[in-house]
């Protein structure tokens, strides 16, 4: 996915309201909610929690073939 600048707004909004993201990446989908948007060496990095398991979780935005936020 290539992230424009209102893909990252909408992103940073969710965080922000605590707002659900759905994503795909390598042919799978998740429902996180996404804690933080971190700088990890040359990358960008989800920091997230799944909501039902509370098992932490992260993902690289280089690797997200696509989300939307679920309100």
């Amino acid at each position: 996915m290539r992230w424009r600048p209102q893909d990252l707004d909408r992103l940073e909004r969710a965080i922000d309201e605590g707002a659900r993201v759905q994503l795909s990446r390598r042919g799978t989908e998740y429902v996180i909610q996404p804690r933080e948007l971190r700088i990890e060496g040359a990358t960008e990095v989800i920091l997230a929690v799944h909501p039902n398991t509370g098992l932490e979780m992260r993902f690289p935005l280089d690797e997200i073939d696509g989300f939307s936020v679920i309100y």
